[in-house]
């Protein structure tokens, strides 16, 4: 099977420091993937140059395929590649079929299209059926995103990259600061996108949580790839040997 994302010998320097030095790695539809690593290990820098907030030094990029260069994050999201960082990028003032659409919300035209105002009832009734899609459970849709559970909330942020066509999610930290009942909830809603196609790259600091949903798992350490292992083919040991720089027994294909 043909990898969505694949990734050739990114290099990312900042002045004298490389932050990630020739990573490949490659993420097929319908898998997750950990990507793991101690504070400066290169994770963040990594997901950035996918997202086009920042422009590797050197290596390449391909997208189902194709080789692309993503100059900026918004050519990302029209290629399909959704990020959802911590802050979740969300307003807390708004609800959430408001915040689903986002900076493209839905108008209708009246006046013969003289006049265009937001179509809520339109924006309301498909962020429904997004929601029932996807098995997530909110009381009302009229709630404002603040009134949320951390876990609601990351739904909703999930479920408005879903709803926009995201061919490839990157989630950084998704189940930080949540309870253990809501991060159930958030590990669930990954999986259940991986079943339904869409692949997702995770980076957590949370070992469990990395090896309760992924496929396989990628270590970092100071800038470099250390592992590229199945779940089924590693144990939480070893890879947190990997993490610490304990191991130097990988080789890349």
């Amino acid at each position: 099977m043909e990898p969505m994302l694949s990734i050739k010998n990114l290099t990312k320097r900042f002045g004298g420091l490389t932050a990630v030095n020739q990573v490949s790695m490659d993420v097929h539809p319908g898998e997750v993937v950990g990507l793991v690593g101690d504070n400066g290990a290169g994770k963040s820098t990594l997901i950035k140059m996918v997202s086009g907030v920042y422009q590797p030094n050197d290596g390449d990029i391909f997208f189902e395929g194709r080789r692309v260069h993503i100059s900026r994050p918004s050519e990302a999201r029209e290629l399909g590649i959704e990020t959802i960082y911590q802050d979740l990028a969300l307003a807390g003032n708004l609800d959430v079929g408001a915040n689903i659409f986002l900076g493209r919300e839905h108008k209708r035209a009246y006046l013969g299209g003289l006049v265009r105002v937001l179509d809520d009832r339109f924006m309301q009734a498909q962020s429904e059926k997004l929601l029932v899609d996807l098995d997530v459970h909110i009381p009302s849709l009229r709630q404002k995103i603040d009134k949320l559970s951390g876990g609601q909330r990351q739904a909703v942020a999930i479920a408005r990259a879903v709803y926009w066509n995201a061919r490839l999610m990157i989630m950084d930290e998704p189940t930080n600061n949540l309870g253990v009942a809501q991060q159930g909830e958030v590990l669930s809603l990954i999986r259940r996108l991986r079943d339904q196609g869409v692949p997702v790259i995770v980076i957590s600091h949370t070992i469990r949580d990395i090896f309760a949903v992924s496929d396989r798992i990628v270590v970092l350490h100071r800038g470099h790839k250390v592992a590229d292992k199945r779940v089924t083919e590693t144990s939480h040991e070893e890879i947190v040997q990997y993490i610490m720089g304990a191991r130097d027994d990988y080789r890349s294909n």
